[in-house]
């Protein structure tokens, strides 16, 4: 991708779950919910996962218990009650002279060329309404099994489906679909460690002269990534793969901590794994 190439979007950012809670309290972190909130603005796109974990502990605070029983079931339960509270806490906290608006995606959402060109339009008329995104994925619509039998029934037709395993790649996704200029990754780390067990080891950039470059260089990167923030949760080395993509459209990918300014971030004042060409 050459200096002159346009993009249609400046920043698509993503958060995950456990770095939206305060675990020593068990209870929504207010205060980086209101930190990120401050920065959003019309011309981003926000992807937040948390509606799972906040609908657990909100579950538990009111029941006094968890949900026991199949544990598809209760994820779909946990999500259905936690996405009202996500949004009522971005809703809080994003500038009151923007409007917010809520966003679920599904795999086929990505799938099919249609309905990519709807959701494309309808984030991009957000700029243009002074309204800010926030997009997670629809797990209180979403059935495993019929989520797996879909994928496979699409990948025996045709290669390079979309399966949004985790936020990340939901994520990722978005800034290729908007040709996003920044892709913005935060985390409950700083970015991404050649030794998990060592933050002296923090990779603060992964680049290449080409797309190919940077993707061979992630590789090796993948090579050290090791866990996960939670069960269920892809972890380092999906965060690199699913860089790729972008990567390859010209964008420049931020694995960052959590408390970070996007500004920081961009300009290199924070502590980042930065990957791009160049």
């Amino acid at each position: 991708m050459g200096k002159n190439m346009q993009f249609e979007t400046e920043i698509v950012g993503k958060i995950g779950s456990m770095a939206l809670v305060d675990k020593a309290g068990g209870d929504i972190d207010y205060n980086r919910f209101a930190r990120i909130s401050r920065q959003l603005k019309p011309g981003m796109v926000w992807v937040s996962s948390g509606a799972t974990e906040i609908g657990r502990l909100d579950y538990l605070r009111r029941a006094g218990h968890e949900l026991t029983g199949d544990i598809d079931r209760i994820k779909t339960d946990y999500a259905a009650q936690g996405q009202a509270i996500l949004m009522q806490q971005y809703r809080q906290f994003i500038d009151q002279a923007f409007s917010v608006r809520q966003v679920l995606v599904e795999h086929n959402h990505f799938n099919n060329s249609l309905v990519r060109a709807h959701l494309k339009e309808l984030l991009l008329r957000c700029r243009e309404q002074n309204a800010v995104p926030v997009v997670n994925y629809n797990d209180a619509a979403s059935c495993e099994e019929n989520r797996k039998m879909e994928i496979q029934a699409l990948r025996r037709a045709r290669a390079g489906v979309v399966e949004l395993v985790d936020n990340d790649e939901t994520a990722s996704q978005i800034a290729c679909l908007l040709k996003t200029r920044y892709l913005i990754i935060l985390t409950s780390a700083d970015g991404i460690y050649a030794d998990p067990a060592n933050p002296a080891t923090l990779i603060r950039e992964i680049g290449g002269r080409n797309a190919d470059e940077v993707v061979a260089n992630i590789d090796r990167a993948k090579a050290g990534c090791k866990g996960a923030s939670r069960a269920g949760a892809a972890g380092a080395a999906a965060k690199l793969e699913f860089a790729k993509a972008p990567v390859k459209e010209g964008t420049t990918v931020f694995i960052a901590g959590a408390d970070c300014a996007f500004a920081d971030i961009i300009s290199g004042a924070a502590k980042s794994t930065k990957i791009g060409i160049g």
